[in-house]
């Protein structure tokens, strides 16, 4: 419903009612003004660009602020995450208006913050939060479009995985405390998260069968996906060495400190960076999770299909299996064209035994 009417001092008030029923009223001089505003305001509700004046008042930190709290619902470690995310948009961002920041403005941020040394999967992280803050406060009716989008995006920083030798892997394993050897071990031969590898348990471990069964993640967190539950089979001789730490130091964890207690995946990967150090080869960059990759290439080493390297490695996926890991895969081009010259030659074969019995 709108109006406009002239008042007892001549102007023009011009109001209509949101879609919620609040009113909107403003003032002008001439008759034609209110009716172009009532018009453009019209116009922005039939075509769902409708913004409520108030709400655009709204400035990019605190809907910072209001949206995280809606989001603390998630698990510890994905709000701890989304909080790190929130510290750069602020800094760039927290004073603006919701309707101020342009997209131009947006991929000028993504610039300075590659120029900053960020890593190009941080920067493109940060974007992908700063496109869900506003993809929400669209779906909120607080702004009428997302100044972030595909077009502003930067581009993944997609590396392939460094794979340790088997050699660098034992040297690794060796330098480490005794009690975080069998980090090491479920990281290179299980697949295991650091998170989930610290919070391991012995019940979480069917040492006779051979079968790990993650079921938590530090500190006592549930995993992220329930593929993540998927049950891991290993050796006999892992099962072994992944029992000495309980029998020695009776932890209820399978890593642990020499005082048989947990331990948090940072100080872990303290120690690792320790004994990183010590082992030649290995880049200055190689992470805990790089023996994830390792995991990885022995198992497609041993001939194993995608879907089945996807099931250990515990992938919601087989995309985001060969994403990772597609170019270790055999180059099968070479099998194709064998299958295809067998074919034809079969077919040649074929023809020039009839020409010959028919003459």
């Amino acid at each position: 419903m709108a109006s406009i009417k002239k008042r007892p001092d001549g102007k023009w008030r011009a109001r209509y009612r949101d879609y919620a029923g609040k009113e909107h009223a403003r003032h002008f001089p001439r008759k034609v003004d209110a009716q172009r505003w009532l018009d453009e305001v019209t116009t922005s509700v039939v075509t769902g660009n409708y913004v409520d004046p108030k709400s655009a008042k709204l400035t990019v930190g605190e809907w910072a602020d209001s949206w995280l709290r809606g989001y603390e619902q998630n698990r510890p470690s994905t709000v701890r995450q989304a909080q790190s995310h929130l510290k750069h948009i602020r800094e760039a961002f927290g004073d603006r208006k919701l309707d101020s920041v342009r997209p131009s403005e947006v991929k000028a941020w993504t610039v300075r913050l590659s120029e900053s040394g960020l890593a190009d999967s941080t920067v493109y992280a940060l974007h992908a939060r700063l496109s869900q803050l506003y993809a929400d406060a669209v779906h909120d009716g607080l702004v009428a479009k997302s100044p972030a989008s595909r077009r502003t995006s930067p581009k993944v920083g997609k590396q392939r995985p460094y794979v340790a030798t088997t050699e660098q892997v034992w040297s690794l394993h060796d330098a480490m405390p005794a009690g975080l050897r069998p980090a090491v071990l479920l990281a290179a031969f299980a697949g295991l998260r650091i998170a989930e590898a610290v919070a391991l348990r012995v019940e979480d471990v069917d040492f006779m069968r051979g079968v790990i069964s993650p079921a938590i993640q530090y500190p006592n967190d549930p995993l992220k996906t329930e593929t993540s539950k998927t049950p891991i089979p290993i050796s006999t001789d892992l099962a072994v060495e992944l029992n000495r730490m309980p029998v020695k130091f009776g932890s209820a964890t399978i890593v642990t400190t020499e005082y048989g207690r947990g331990i948090s995946p940072h100080r872990v990967e303290h120690y690792f960076r320790v004994a990183r150090a010590t082992v030649e080869g290995l880049p200055e960059g190689f992470r805990f999770h790089d023996l994830r990759h390792y995991y990885a290439s022995l198992l497609i080493a041993s001939g194993l299909d995608v879907k089945v390297v996807q099931r250990c490695l515990r992938h919601n996926s087989a995309k985001t299996t060969l994403d990772t890991y597609g170019h270790m895969f055999p180059d099968k081009e070479e099998s194709a064209r064998a299958a295809i010259t067998e074919v034809l030659g079969a077919r040649a074969d074929s023809l020039r035994t009839k020409a010959a019995s028919s003459q």
